[in-house]
């Protein structure tokens, strides 16, 4: 794969998320829940603020998120891992790349991006992968490689 594949949007790529939903149907922490067969806590805009210390915490309960609980973190992850692009020690980062690889679900996550937030994902995937001070390249360009980038293996 080719530093560069995709050009990059006039548009910034945290526009593409303008207009998501104020919370997520599911929260990271109700997420814990669910991992610990537990009652799903309510969101909790003091508790469930999308922080690193709070990506740290709940890395594990990315899986549990719906569709639409995924999408809402989606921008907040891309953030972080860029923020975090250096660092090698983030379970957060590598959970969440990890949730950028195949299969998608049913009701898929994927599937469901706009073409802009799609154009997004693909624009840190390639600064993750690309860049010289990454630690996070190769989980970047599996990502690339298997759903993200052009010709990818699984679109």
């Amino acid at each position: 794969m080719k530093r560069g594949h995709m050009e990059k949007t006039s548009t910034d790529w945290k526009e593409a998320f303008a207009g998501l939903p104020a919370m997520p149907a599911m929260s990271l922490r109700g997420g814990d829940a669910v991992d610990e067969y537990a009652p799903v806590p309510p969101y909790d805009p003091d508790a469930d603020c999308p922080t690193g210390d709070y990506f740290e915490r709940y890395f594990w309960e990315l899986p549990h998120l719906d569709a639409d609980s995924w999408r809402y973190y989606l921008p907040f992850l891309l953030e972080y891992a860029l923020e975090n692009i250096g660092n090698s020690e983030s379970n957060a980062v590598d959970a969440f790349l990890f949730s950028l690889r195949p299969p998608d679900r049913d009701p898929p996550r994927f599937g469901a991006l706009s073409l802009q937030q799609d154009q997004a994902v693909v624009a840190v995937l390639d600064r993750l992968a690309f860049v010289p001070e990454s630690v996070w390249k190769e989980p970047a360009m599996t990502a690339l490689e298997e759903y993200w980038g052009p010709g990818a293996i699984h679109r």
